[in-house]
């Protein structure tokens, strides 16, 4: 059997040939390195989704978090309401304050007597009105609704209503 191809070659095609045949054992000796990495990784893999040696199944694994991610939720969803009643009973409660001290007798020196005005969000409230003099202190209270008093408020007074309806929650 003379091979025009092989006989052009400049070597002996035995060469050749032995060659090949080492390849060929090479890429056989890779392939089971390759079917030993392979059958590991299925054990492994088998393992995990099962959940072999004390370790979670996947399936636990996920219940668990999403039990986990369901207590989150409601924690949050708990917190937003308590949230929202605190936001709707923060508007009810005074949190809006002017206070103008002076000195109410000239005489007197020193300003001892002063006016509070005392607002909620809807600028609801009241102004205090405390004044001091040599023989006591006197206390007026006037109701503020909606930002204005039904009695006439003196000079002190309506400048403590101002900054207190000036200098109210978002506006400082």
């Amino acid at each position: 059997m003379n091979s025009k191809i092989l006989s052009g070659l400049k070597f002996d095609p035995g060469l050749l040939i032995i060659g090949m045949f080492i390849l060929i054992i090479l890429l056989f000796l890779y392939c089971l390195s390759l079917h030993r990495k392979q059958a590991k990784l299925n054990q492994k893999y088998r393992a995990f989704m099962r959940g072999g040696r004390g370790a979670k199944s996947l399936d636990e694994a996920l219940e668990i978090k999403m039990e986990s991610l369901n207590n989150i939720k409601d924690t949050n969803d708990g917190l937003n309401e308590r949230i929202t009643r605190l936001e709707k009973s923060m508007g009810h409660s005074y949190q809006k304050i002017g206070i103008v001290k002076y000195d109410a007798f000239k005489e007197m020196g020193g300003k001892l007597s002063f006016a509070c005005a005392i607002l909620n969000n809807t600028n609801d409230g009241f102004v205090l009105n405390s004044i001091h003099s040599k023989e006591g202190c006197y206390n007026y209270i006037k109701e503020i609704i909606k930002g204005e008093s039904f009695l006439p408020l003196g000079e002190e007074e309506a400048k403590a209503l101002e900054m207190a309806m000036q200098y109210g929650m978002g506006n400082e």
